[in-house]
């Protein structure tokens, strides 16, 4: 899949973009709901993108989940109950071969871009211990579209899904909700922010992700006083802020 001529002008024009950004992993999940601790996975994605946001990897799984697929995750994914039962792989397997990819490419230092990084790492790290597969402990170095932009554009209006996200950079985003479209439009969107906060951004991947455990700590904190005040959370009670694992 190649970028739209606005990506790929948005990428080149701007200031140098930091290091990380040549060559980039990607990885998205569909599941069938949003308990990370609960909720199993159905479909998955893992590639590389270069520095254009061109795909040079990609790696595409469809697991039977073993539990039924509510109708309502069905209707945002397309994969039916009987649709993984018919052609998924069984999900010890797919949880295995996905840990072990993203291991290889974090070995290799190859950053992971993950929107919302902290709902399918967590997921993924509760599939592997259901499913005796050993987890990724603490994935490094892991970029989130949705915490830098939410650090550097903190006051814009409007919702942080990644389809309004990409959006507003200018990224395409075709088949939203498909794990490989997710993906490779995350990818190309920390690109889009690397490229637009280029002087701000740190320049190694490493120092980035450090900074992205504090930013994602203040975010919950701030979210949580808010939801606080509105009511929608007790005052004992806190929105969690790990990352990227919570």
């Amino acid at each position: 899949m190649e970028p739209s001529p606005e990506v790929r002008t948005t990428l080149e024009s701007e200031q140098e973009r930091p290091s990380w950004t040549r060559v980039i992993g990607v990885f998205d999940l569909e599941t069938t709901g949003v308990d990370v601790t609960a909720d199993r996975i159905v479909t998955a994605h893992v590639g590389l993108l270069d520095a254009q946001g061109s795909v040079i990897l990609a790696r595409d799984w469809i697991a039977d989940p073993g539990i039924e697929i509510p109708d309502a995750a069905a209707a945002i994914h397309g994969v039916t109950t009987e649709h993984a039962r018919a052609l998924g792989a069984p999900a010890g397997d797919v949880v295995e071969q996905i840990v072990d990819v993203l291991r290889s490419l974090l070995d290799a230092g190859i950053p992971v871009v993950a929107y919302n990084a902290a709902y399918d790492f967590s997921l993924l790290a509760a599939e592997a211990v259901r499913h005796a597969v050993t987890p990724l402990r603490d994935p490094s170095p892991v970029i989130d579209p949705l915490i830098i932009d939410k650090t550097y554009d903190r006051y814009r209006r409007g919702k942080r899904t990644l389809a309004a996200v990409a959006e507003h950079y200018a990224v395409p985003l075709v088949d939203a909700h498909h794990a490989s479209a997710d993906a490779v439009a995350a990818g190309r969107l920390a690109q889009a922010l690397a490229a637009r906060f280029a002087g701000l951004l740190p320049p190694r991947a490493e120092e980035l992700h450090t900074r992205q455990i504090a930013w994602a700590r203040a975010q919950a904190a701030s979210l949580t006083e808010y939801f606080i005040r509105i009511g929608r959370l007790d005052p004992q009670d806190q929105v969690d802020g790990g990352w990227p694992i919570r």
